[in-house]
C-alpha cells in the first residue's frame, strides 16, 4: 500500500499509516510489480522487466576503490548457471536514496554527530541524487520527502524526540515501501541504529524477503550499539544480514567520530559502483543465487561485494504472524 500521493509537509510529522507494513508484506510475497517511471534524468540506466540488475564494488587489499575494470573482467551466474550480460556501466549514476535514522530513547546522546555525518553524506553524493529522511522509534516518520536541498533534509533530521523502543523493522519496511516512488533506478537505504529491534510488528526475514525482489535496493547499515549492551550481538546480525543480502555494507564505529568518515566513505562507494545487467535464463518463480566473479590477469587479489540473490514471483509467507 503506497504513501499518500501528496508529499507530507515537513513542518509537521505525520505518521505513516499503520497497516503499511502489513500490506508491504503481502505485495511483496505476491509478487507485486514495481513500474517504470517516467522522467529520468541523462545518463542513468533504465532497468527493464525482465532484466537483473547488480552493483557490484571492486576494491584492492588496502580497501580502495578499483577503476578501470571492462565488462569482460566479470562473470555473472545464477543458481550456478552463467548469464550473458546485456548491460555494463561504471558511472556516477544518480540515485534514489532513503536515510533511516533511530529515535529511539538511547540515541539522545548521539543525533547531533549522526545527523550531521547523514548531511555529509549527502554533500559526498551525486548532486542529482534525491533523499528523502526517515526518523523512527516505536513509530516511524516521513520527516523529509524526495529533494536534493540540503536545508529541506536538515530540516527533517531536526525532527527528533529520541524517546519510545525500536521499531527497526517496520521503519525499514516503510523505507522500502516509499524508496520505489524514487525516480532514479539505482536505489539506496542508509540505516543507522543504535540497537536491536524491540517494537516491530515483522521480524528480520520478512525485510529481507522484501529488500530482495528482482529490482530491490543496496542496504548500507550503520551500528552504534556499545560493548555493554545486552543485545548488541544480536543488533549487529540484524544489520550485517540486511546489508549482506542486497550487496551493501555494514559497519560498527567504535565511536561517535568515526561515523562521518564512515557516511562519506559509503557515498564514494556509491559513486564508484560497477553495474551489471542480465536477462535471466531460468524464470521459475522462487529464490535465484547470484554469484558475481572477477576474472582475468589483474583481478586477482581483488574484493568484490554484490547481492546474492533475489526472489522472482511469489514466495510462501512467513509462519510467524506480526507480533509474534
Amino acid at each position: 500500500m503506497p504513501l499518500p500521493a501528496d508529499p507530507l509537509p515537513l513542518v509537521r510529522r505525520a505518521r505513516w499509516p499503520a497497516a503499511l507494513p502489513a500490506a508491504l508484506l503481502i505485495c511483496a510475497l505476491c509478487g507485486a510489480a514495481v513500474g517504470q517511471r517516467p522522467g529520468q534524468a541523462p545518463y542513468v540506466f533504465k532497468a527493464i522487466a525482465s532484466e537483473v540488475l547488480v552493483h557490484a564494488s571492486v576494491t584492492d587489499k588496502k580497501g580502495r576503490p578499483v577503476d578501470g575494470l571492462q565488462q569482460a573482467n566479470f562473470r555473472v551466474l545464477e543458481d550456478d548457471v552463467p548469464q550473458r550480460v546485456d548491460y555494463f556501466s561504471h558511472s556516477d549514476a544518480p540515485v534514489s536514496v532513503g536515510i533511516v535514522i533511530d529515535d529511539s530513547g538511547s540515541m539522545r546522546d548521539k543525533r547531533a554527530e549522526v545527523n550531521a555525518a547523514a548531511l555529509n553524506f549527502v554533500r559526498a553524493s551525486n548532486p542529482q541524487d534525491e533523499v528523502f529522511i526517515v526518523n523512527f522509534n516505536d513509530e516511524y516518520y516521513l520527516d523529509a520527502d524526495f529533494t536534493s536541498s540540503i536545508a529541506a533534509l536538515q530540516q527533517g533530521l531536526e525532527h527528533i524526540s529520541s524517546t519510545g523502543g525500536t521499531a527497526l523493522y517496520d521503519a525499514v519496511i516503510a523505507s522500502l515501501d516509499h524508496l520505489e516512488q524514487g525516480k532514479r533506478d539505482k536505489k539506496v537505504l542508509l540505516v543507522i541504529s543504535d540497537g536491536a529491534d524491540n517494537d516491530s510488528r515483522y521480524h528480520l526475514e520478512d525485510v529481507v524477503r522484501i529488500a530482495q525482489n528482482e529490482h530491490g535496493p543496496l542496504i548500507y547499515c550503520i551500528g552504534l550499539s556499545s560493548p555493554d549492551d545486552i543485545d548488541r550481538k544480536q543488533a549487529q546480525r540484524a544489520l550485517k544480514r540486511l546489508a549482506q543480502a542486497t550487496g551493501g555494507a555494514a559497519y560498527f564505529p567504535k565511536d561517535l567520530a568515526q561515523v562521518d568518515e564512515i557516511t562519506r566513505s559509503v557515498a564514494a562507494a556509491i559513486r564508484d559502483q560497477y553495474t551489471l545487467g542480465y536477462r535471466p535464463t531460468q524464470t521459475q518463480a522462487g529464490f535465484h543465487a547470484i554469484r558475481v566473479e572477477l576474472v582475468g590477469p589483474h583481478t586477482h587479489g581483488l574484493h568484490l561485494t554484490a547481492r546474492t540473490g533475489y526472489y522472482r514471483g511469489p514466495a510462501p509467507p512467513s509462519a510467524r504472524q506480526p507480533g509474534e
